[in-house]
């Protein structure tokens, strides 16, 4: 058995989620919406299904999405990007991550990773051969600094995997923090992988800045974008990578022999989704603000202490004013005790965890929250 893999634990979603389907407990761990997604999306990929194409597609994708893509982000983030030699799709966002891991990285190369994580990173540069070096953000505000950044780029430095917005923080990187990892880029000739699957999902009138756009960065970073996020339809697995044709011939090369391609219909259906007007895109930010707004007040009002929520579906609790030391031990409790499942941010770490912030996932029915902030009523008065 290969160790990287073997020796994994049992990933924590799985854990959480398990106990919470053993004891009824309302579900606020992993990070999906109980939401069907869009009716109109999901009856074209119905429709496709019944009426189009069902062999192979093109391996790069079909055109139509290819195309769909780049002009969603012309018009969104004003990029300017050649579909037929710069935009592929992919099985899912992970795939595009693991397919772009396995083309740069060569065996002793360092690859600058930012913690707390998405967990499926850190085993898939280790597969490729990459040497891992952190950069630990810290709480409430997560924010890069130049001293972290020195101490983790070298000569050596490959790959920067970086997520923007950050999935277990919340946090949505600023232009100072972009502008900083970009000149660092830059200057230790390092290609970004750009994790950028909730860039329609931020708040507050925020506006997702890729670092693909930034000076310096075109012909160095490989932008990953999902359906699943954009649309609220996290099983369908369809991914998107854009990246200059000199990385992307390299990046299709592995994207063969991992997936090959993504069933042509959702492909179908994602075309459609992107080119709908902004009003659907303003929308769904809309309603994951006001599911947002009602769970930190409720929270709130019961006493927890809130870490803004910049972006995602996440926002995530300090337990340090409960006296709590231990994050697992909490959520634990909280599952077994309260029947509110969530997730420890400690798990995102791979060196020097912080352990005292809690993540809930807020992607769901105004009932189902309402339900959590009921149950979760006496948890600080017990902590106390």
């Amino acid at each position: 058995m290969n160790p990287i893999f073997a020796n994994l634990p049992t990933s924590v979603f799985e854990v959480m989620s398990r106990l919470a389907r053993e004891t009824g407990a309302v579900n606020l761990g992993q990070g999906f919406p109980d939401d069907p997604g869009p009716e109109d999306v999901r009856r074209k990929a119905a429709e496709a299904v019944v009426d189009g194409w069902n062999q192979y597609p093109p391996m790069m994708g079909l055109p139509e999405l290819r195309a769909a893509v780049a002009a969603h982000y012309r018009h969104w983030q004003n990029l300017d990007l050649d579909p037929d030699a710069e935009v592929m799709v992919t099985s899912g966002a992970t795939e595009a991550l693991a397919g772009a891991l396995l083309a740069l990285i060569e065996s002793g190369d360092e690859v600058v990773l930012f913690e707390p994580m998405y967990d499926a990173y850190l085993p898939l540069v280790r597969r490729a051969g990459g040497v891992p070096r952190f950069v630990t953000l810290e709480p409430p505000r997560f924010t890069l600094t130049e001293a972290a950044l020195a101490r983790a780029f070298s000569p050596k430095t490959k790959v920067v995997l970086f997520n923007n917005p950050l999935n277990p923080t919340a946090t949505v990187f600023s232009s100072e923090d972009l502008a900083l990892l970009a000149d660092f880029c830059v200057r230790f000739e390092a290609i970004a992988v750009c994790d950028e699957v909730w860039e329609h999902v931020v708040f507050d009138g925020r506006r997702h800045r890729p670092l693909i756009g930034l000076p310096g960065m075109r012909e160095r970073t490989v932008k990953i974008g999902s359906a699943g996020k954009i649309f609220s339809l996290t099983g369908w697995k369809v991914g998107f990578v854009c990246a200059t044709p000199a990385l992307m011939r390299v990046f299709a090369k592995a994207h063969q022999f991992l997936t090959f391609t993504t069933p042509p219909n959702l492909q179908a259906a994602v075309a459609y989704g992107l080119s709908k007007d902004d009003a659907y895109f303003e929308g769904l930010r809309g309603t994951l603000a006001r599911s947002r707004d009602r769970f930190t007040a409720g929270l709130q009002t019961l006493g927890f202490t809130v870490i803004p929520s910049e972006g995602t579906y996440f926002l995530n609790i300090d337990i340090s004013p409960l006296g709590e030391p231990d994050d697992a031990a909490f959520c634990r409790r909280l599952v077994l005790d309260h029947g509110v499942a969530a997730i420890p941010v400690s798990a995102f770490y791979a060196d020097g965890a912080v352990k005292t912030v809690v993540r809930f996932c807020f992607a769901k029915r105004l009932a189902t929250l309402d339900a959590a902030l009921e149950r979760l009523a006496g948890v600080v008065r017990k902590a106390a």
